[in-house]
């Protein structure tokens, strides 16, 4: 399953995410991974909380993005959260194609039994339809 956290830039995104991965780690059995476009929030993160800085690749597509992500999830078979902030950046989607990734996305969360928390900058009402009822917070 995956969730998401919605609202405008500058509307407190990350704050929510780094308040939210810091209490589930507390309660987790197994590993969590936060990626961030940079390392700036690393101090923010409980020491337990795996930090992937995403800058240090390149990603030309919402395809090689994924191809990453299912990278991180074939090397730690205790994934149990992961959390993404500012996915759109990070997976260089745009509105348009956001419902077909955020779809994909959700079947691999499903598959896997890893629960997916992401941080969109947009407002709730440009996430698609079918997505709205995955809105944990919207700011």
């Amino acid at each position: 399953m995956i969730q998401l956290i919605v609202g405008n830039e500058g509307k407190g995104k990350t704050k929510e995410m780094l308040e939210r991965v810091n209490s589930e780690i507390k309660e987790a059995s197994g590993n969590i991974v936060y990626l961030d476009k940079n390392t700036k929030h690393m101090y923010e993160l409980n020491n337990k909380i795996r930090l992937v800085s995403v800058s240090e690749f390149s990603f030309t597509s919402s395809d090689e993005f994924y191809g990453f992500i299912c990278g991180i999830i074939s090397q730690d078979h205790d994934l149990e959260q992961l959390y993404i902030d500012n996915f759109k950046r990070l997976a260089s989607v745009d509105n348009d194609g956001l419902e077909a990734v955020l779809a994909k996305f959700n079947k691999l969360s499903e598959e896997r039994n890893i629960k997916f928390c992401i941080s969109i900058s947009t407002s709730a009402d440009q996430i698609p339809e079918s997505f709205r009822e995955q809105i944990i917070v919207s700011l």
